[in-house]
């Protein structure tokens, strides 16, 4: 048993426990990245029946559990004397397709294998599905949560017997007994996907969740440098036709959010609904698909700023710092600011974004500012980031970034590095001259892991 650090800002976050072997656990962290009201509790177990003690250790501590699979869940739900809201990542037949690929690739696969943890009619669908008819599945048809021995020796019972030459498990602990007892294996592991599925609804589970259902969004939503737009069209008639189509499509967005929409002028739009509607439109804060249309029909783009608040004064207030945030890291950019102060951003908007940021704390912000690197430039860099997986510049590159000359970036560099927010990692070598300094932004790398 091992308890690994809690991830995330913690800060008005939902508590989660994560419940499994040390691979799905960091699968399933992995996920969780893309949601950001969760903050997750790891606790990593060697076998099965571990699992009520850990549930238990954490039942005070979290507001939900997820289990890695199923026989985990039953046991705690068995053992927990505390009562918590608890979950588990079913198996379904997708960690067999990618199974039986790798044991395509070993040269494992023969006329026969043994499963277990998965009906008859998912394998046999998934045999179908890959054209391999021929192979004869031997299914485990005991109790739906089988003790760990009894399925080794029904996997071992059929290997020795010449009915397979590969098994398949749901459990980590019988693929380990399997190998040290040389019979060939793999280890049935859920898909991304399931978890996901499994994380949406240990969220909608929860009376955190359900409480900010209907907690008001304010929305702004500005046209990047319309004017140069307006100057392309030949007459005033199409920049009023343009206004109006525009108008049209944000108008038919803010419907879809069952919202609230008012032209300010010019070119902003203020826009109001409730946080579950806008999660749910938004992919759990990951899309913005207006952004995506406006782009394709006019090749506009857009900054928005979404602010959350349990009042209309608060969620306006954050919806105009997270405006700034997107104007700031130079347009096509949305940021939501939540009622904590912390940012959620930048959010997928015309093109596709690497790695969306689940969150920035209010102290990685203060730190920042402390250390002299201005609202401005972080959010310049949280994009860049989050857009193309890029912490590490060269001097010449970052200034470009900033729009600072060369000397300025320098000297900037030099700041951040005595605050600790940057460390030169390495050196490029050039035909002539000294090697150039790599830099990497740390303070935002780590929070990336």
């Amino acid at each position: 048993m091992n308890l690994l650090a809690t991830t995330g800002s913690e800060l008005n976050q939902i508590r989660i426990g994560i419940i499994g072997p040390r691979q799905i656990v960091g699968q399933i962290l992995r996920v969780v990245d893309s949601f950001p009201s969760f903050a997750a509790v790891p606790l990593i177990y060697r076998h099965e029946d571990d699992a009520p003690k850990l549930a238990e250790r954490i039942s005070g501590d979290v507001e939900v559990i997820l289990f890695s699979d199923p026989l985990s869940h039953r046991k705690a739900k068995e053992g927990l004397r505390v009562p918590v809201l608890m979950h588990h990542v079913p198996l379904t037949d997708a960690g067999l397709y990618k199974a039986l690929f790798h044991a395509q690739q070993d040269g494992l696969l023969g006329e026969g294998i043994s499963v277990d943890s998965l009906t008859d009619k998912m394998v046999r669908r998934t045999l179908k599905d890959l054209g391999k008819t021929a192979i004869r599945p031997v299914i485990y048809d005991g109790p739906a949560y089988a003790p760990r021995d009894k399925l080794v020796a029904f996997h071992r019972e059929q290997f020795e017997a010449g009915a397979c030459t590969v098994a398949f498990t749901g459990m980590e602990s019988v693929s380990r007994e399997l190998t040290e007892l040389g019979i060939p294996n793999r280890w049935l592991v859920p898909a991304d996907q399931d978890i996901v599925v499994s994380l949406e609804r240990a969220l909608l589970s929860t009376e955190t969740r359900r409480s900010k259902e209907g907690q008001i969004v304010v929305g702004m939503i500005n046209i990047d440098d319309f004017g140069k737009l307006a100057l392309t069209c030949s007459n005033e008639h199409e920049v009023q036709k343009l206004k109006l189509d525009i108008h049209r499509m944000v108008l038919d967005y803010v419907e879809a959010l069952d919202g609230y929409l008012t032209h300010l002028g010019g070119d902003e739009y203020l826009f109001f609904t409730t946080r579950g509607i806008f999660e749910r439109e938004s992919g759990g804060y990951k899309t913005i698909p207006l952004a995506k249309d406006m782009n394709k029909t006019h090749g506009i783009s857009l900054s928005i700023g979404i602010g959350f608040g349990r009042s209309a004064s608060v969620a306006g207030t954050n919806a105009r710092i997270a405006m700034r945030k997107a104007k700031e890291a130079g347009g096509n950019a949305c940021f939501i600011v939540r009622e904590d102060g912390t940012l959620i951003g930048p959010l997928e908007m015309a093109e596709p974004v690497r790695e969306v940021l689940s969150f920035t704390d209010a102290e990685l912000i203060k730190r920042a500012e402390d250390a002299g690197m201005t609202s401005a430039y972080l959010s310049k860099l949280l994009h860049n980031g989050a857009k193309y997986g890029k912490y590490e510049y060269q001097v010449h590159e970052l200034a470009a970034l900033l729009g600072i000359t060369v000397r300025s970036a320098h000297r900037l560099l030099l700041h951040w590095i005595d605050h600790g927010l940057v460390e030169v990692t390495g050196f490029e070598k050039v035909p002539r001259g000294r090697p150039r300094q790599i830099f990497t932004f740390t303070l935002l790398l780590n929070r990336q892991v």
